[in-house]
């Protein structure tokens, strides 16, 4: 008995159905020289109203006397560079007393707000009570209201406590934002619900979830309040101006406010005092942007 068996037939290559990319041609995840250049352009127009201004009072406190700051080119680098007028500002105000002050009010503000936001934002997003829905909606709607037309509410509170012409009577109204709580219940929410169900059959209490799970995983959200609670306290005007009236306790910002009016024509010294005032900023900034920018990782569960 014959087996017939069917020829065995070529395998043929399979052919690429894409097409060749003619030239000059870009795809979706390629970027063709004219956008590079306009994205250039555009980073470069927002580093320079960002950045210029810092550059500009920095070159002006660092001029000598003999220096014209009102040429008609602008010039950044000073001709004679001089640290005399940081000495005379120091020299002028107590720039070192009131620097002092605002760091007392702006560490009230920031520990206010770090713990009492955080508390806050964890007792909304992941405690059960009656009421609930209703609190987040009173901090949302306060959110609505300029700080302009709570001041007189607030200041005649501070004042009926006692605390008018005081540092901490400063630092009270600033010391738990509405928002910086709304970013701690958005930072809580995002956690999975199921590792608080898992510390609960566990045994751990209210406390224990909120010391051991929640915050060291929103250490990122915890910077960024840090920042910018420091930033509106320490930069604060109008407030610290309504509340004291002894000029010992003014903060550094009221307290530059003496060399613009006694030394109104010479534009370096009050250079200098705000460059003296931006220390602080970049410092605070400086030691904590590692969590700054990590605060987009938050919510993610850590084997």
């Amino acid at each position: 008995m014959s087996v017939v068996t069917d020829p065995v037939r070529p395998v043929e290559a399979p052919s690429s159905s894409t097409p060749p990319r003619r030239k000059g041609s870009f795809g979706f995840n390629s970027i063709s020289p004219r956008e590079r250049v306009v994205r250039y352009l555009l980073l470069a127009f927002v580093l320079l109203i960002t950045i210029g201004p810092f550059l500009w009072q920095l070159s002006t406190s660092l001029k000598g006397s003999g220096e014209d700051i009102y040429t008609r080119i602008p010039r950044l680098l000073p001709a004679q560079p001089t640290f005399d007028h940081y000495k005379a500002v120091a020299d002028t105000i107590p720039v070192w007393d009131y620097a002092r002050n605002s760091l007392v009010v702006a560490v009230l503000v920031v520990g206010g707000n770090v713990i009492g936001a955080s508390l806050a934002g964890f007792a909304i997003s992941r405690l059960q009570f009656r009421g609930r829905k209703i609190v987040l909606g009173l901090f949302l709607a306060t959110l609505v209201l300029p700080g302009e037309v709570t001041i007189i509410s607030q200041y005649v509170t501070v004042r009926e406590f006692g605390l008018a012409n005081t540092l901490f009577g400063v630092a009270l109204p600033g010391m738990i934002g509405a928002l910086n709580v709304l970013l701690m219940y958005n930072a809580f929410r995002s956690l999975p619900v199921e590792v608080d169900q898992a510390a609960v059959v566990d045994g751990a209490n209210a406390w224990q979830r909120f010391l051991y799970i929640g915050l060291p995983s929103v250490r990122g959200t915890i910077s960024v309040i840090a920042i910018f609670a420091f930033i509106g306290a320490w930069d604060d005007f109008l407030w610290p101006l309504i509340v004291l009236t002894d000029p010992d306790k003014y903060t550094l910002t009221v307290g530059l406010q003496y060399l613009s009016g006694t030394f109104s024509n010479n534009p370096r010294l009050i250079a200098a005092g705000t460059m003296i005032a931006f220390v602080p900023i970049v410092i605070v900034f400086a030691t904590l942007q590692r969590f700054f920018f990590k605060g987009v990782e938050e919510g993610a569960v850590k084997g």
